[in-house]
């Protein structure tokens, strides 16, 4: 008897092998193209003639000063004045992101209900909170439309235009 059990173990160890040799070389067979799928998915790379370092490369270089770098004195360079735009164009590229859409308590551009108790309290007090900006309920308007580079002259002919049009 323990030789029947004897072979039936030796038979169950064999078969086991047998199937686990099956499926090694059956996935080895499943697997030996893929070698040849990395080169063909690799080949658009290294065709074009590029190193790994051309390909690694950062994009850009910061250079910093130290603080002993001497540098020459800048001569007098004469800067040309801005040219001054009118109300519409500085409405138009600062305050039309707010006024036109009425964002953070804004008064819309047209709306005469809006921006007569903000007339009521007079032009300078408009120009001064667009100039200096100003704290609301609603919202809050940074000094001169979140815009610092307006001149004073700018930002009272935005307030003029905005309010000929809200009128």
């Amino acid at each position: 008897m323990t030789e029947k059990r004897y072979a039936m173990n030796v038979s169950i160890i064999l078969g086991i092998s047998v199937v686990l040799m099956l499926f090694i070389f059956l996935l080895v067979g499943h697997h030996q193209h893929i070698p040849d799928r990395v080169r063909l998915d690799r080949r658009p790379l290294l065709g074009t003639g590029s190193s790994v370092a051309e390909r690694i490369k950062p994009v850009a270089q910061v250079n910093v000063a130290s603080a002993e770098t001497q540098r020459e004195p800048v001569k007098s360079a004469a800067v040309a004045p801005s040219p001054t735009r009118d109300g519409q164009q500085v409405y138009q590229t600062t305050c039309v992101a707010c006024h036109d859409a009425g964002i953070a308590g804004a008064p819309k551009v047209g709306d005469k209900g809006q921006w007569a108790k903000h007339l009521a309290k007079g032009l300078d007090t408009l120009y001064t909170s667009a100039l200096n900006g100003v704290q609301g309920a609603a919202g809050a308007m940074p000094p001169r439309g979140g815009n610092p580079g307006l001149s004073d002259a700018e930002v009272k002919a935005a307030v003029n235009y905005m309010v000929a049009r809200s009128k």
